[in-house]
């Protein structure tokens, strides 16, 4: 390994005067930003009457945030890396700020989509957040913080929907985007005050070709992912998005590939330990969409079905929130096991326990703690496979394509959870039940989705196995001073 991957943070990167507080703004904006993922959520049957327009339009008040979303990640991870991820975290938490201001002013469908779109922009938090935790924490700091940034995605989702089902529920819809505004603004303070900057950065000129491409390859990959159900999958948009998709993307590899200075390195992602936690991290992907596709409708449906509980959208988000609980406390155990083992045995046992979740699922699924416990299995297996990922990231690239590095394997998520979608609807809308003259997916329907979130997750267990084996390093002191943080979890 070369000195500068055993010493990621030599530049600038002297223990802050809080570690803590550090580490809690971080991991409270990342809690903050993925609040967005369920905010809507409870409003969402009742958008084409609030903002007086079609069902098939107001579903861009979910899909303009998902593809906003796949667009920042990366562009964002790699303007952290070149002019301070500190400064490019203050941009994402402004962005998120404006659009949650411009959708609490909305009443029509327009601005609904542009605040989306914006709180989307915001995405990169975490990867920024986690690259700044390596640059600036302890060496011993490390492994637990990055580990409690990461789940920090989870935790934000699972316990914003009971909150937001309770604001919808007995207040105006608005509130929902003014107290992500106020959450928002609270975070921006937070992190000017406590969060340092680093001096690692990598320089260069930005490509913005690559860019560009990659923006527009994304966009129409999740669009025909995404809407391929609504415009039928053969029809000519969907077919010409997805060819585009195929074109634009070679396209951009070969540029990536030939650019002194890629948005992208595509060799470095190439790298194995890369290259497969990646593919892992698209597995994961599509297996905790199934629970948060599942879980609710079965909580919802009807009790009549006979597998349906007939519950509220209040009641799911409190079902689902001990999951969120679970995931932060699961953070603690990760960083251990990936101190002792390292993350590739933590990536592996989180997804041998995600995979036993839906096992689990398939033969209790007709109480509502069968469905309490079936979260919290599955919440404590994504806690481990969250807190491994950015280790073993940071355990594969220089320190100044860390913010790049990162967003890109939270865009493998983002991914897999799109395809995953895109594959639920599919099969629920064939496997159905007749109820009253209207189709509802069936409970074999909802089993066959349970196999593929276990089968994914196996499959992340089967890919996490081919990361290659590393030599385990440890923190050296220097001569003249305290230990500077070195590479955590190198050891597989």
């Amino acid at each position: 390994m070369s000195d500068a991957l055993a010493q990621p943070a030599e530049a600038g990167s002297s223990a802050p005067p809080k570690p803590n507080a550090v580490v809690a703004v971080l991991a409270l904006a990342g809690i903050v930003v993925s609040l967005m993922q369920t905010l809507v959520i409870p409003i969402v049957p009742e958008l084409p009457k609030l903002l007086h327009a079609e069902p098939s339009d107001t579903a861009w008040a979910v899909t303009a945030t998902l593809l906003a979303a796949s667009v920042a990640t990366p562009v964002v991870g790699r303007l952290g890396d070149m002019f301070g991820k500190r400064r490019m975290l203050l941009l994402s938490i402004v962005l998120l700020v404006s659009g949650s201001l411009v959708c609490g002013l909305a009443d029509s469908l327009v601005p609904m989509i542009v605040g989306r779109a914006l709180q989307g922009l915001a995405a990169a938090v975490v990867p920024l957040g986690i690259s700044i935790m390596r640059d600036a924490l302890p060496s011993d700091r490390l492994a637990g913080s990055t580990a409690l940034m990461s789940a920090s995605l989870g935790v934000g989702g699972a316990l914003g929907l009971p909150a937001a089902a309770f604001i919808a529920d007995n207040w105006n819809w608005h509130i929902l985007f003014w107290v992500s505004a106020a959450l928002g603004a609270v975070a921006f303070v937070l992190v000017l005050l406590i969060v340092p900057e680093s001096d690692v950065r990598a320089g260069g000129r930005f490509d913005l070709v690559g860019s560009l491409g990659l923006s527009a390859g994304l966009v129409s990959l999740l669009l025909t992912v995404s809407k391929g159900g609504d415009w039928g999958w053969t029809s000519g948009t969907t077919l010409g998005l997805g060819a585009a998709a195929v074109v634009i993307l070679l396209a951009w590899g070969w540029w990536e590939l030939r650019s002194p200075q890629p948005l992208v390195d595509l060799r470095t992602t190439a790298k194995p330990q890369v290259l497969f936690t990646n593919l892992a991290s698209i597995a994961l992907g599509v297996s905790m969409f199934a629970m948060s596709l599942v879980l609710p409708q079965l909580l919802q449906l009807p009790e009549q079905t006979g597998y349906g509980l007939g519950k509220s959208m209040l009641t799911v988000g409190l079902v689902l929130a001990p999951q969120g609980l679970v995931m932060m406390a699961m953070s603690a155990v990760s960083a251990a096991v990936t101190k002792a083992k390292g993350p590739k045995v933590t990536l592996m046992i989180g997804a041998l326990i995600v995979a036993a979740g839906y096992v689990l699922n398939i033969v209790l699924m007709s109480e509502v703690w069968h469905l309490v416990l079936v979260s919290c299995v599955i919440g404590a297996g994504i806690g481990f496979t969250y807190g491994a990922l950015p280790a073993l990231i940071m355990g594969a690239v220089d320190p100044t394509q860390t913010g790049a590095a990162n967003s890109l394997n939270t865009l493998m998520r983002s991914l897999g959870t799109s395809f995953a979608s895109a594959l639920a609807g599919v099969i629920l809308a064939q496997m159905t039940t007749d109820f009253g003259g209207t189709a509802l997916p069936s409970e074999n329907g909802f089993k066959v989705v349970m196999v593929i979130g276990a089968g994914a997750a196996l499959l992340a267990f089967a890919v996490a196995t081919l990361i290659p084996r590393q030599r385990h390093t440890t923190p050296q002191p220097p001569a003249d001073g305290p230990t500077r943080p070195t590479e955590v979890g190198a050891k597989a």
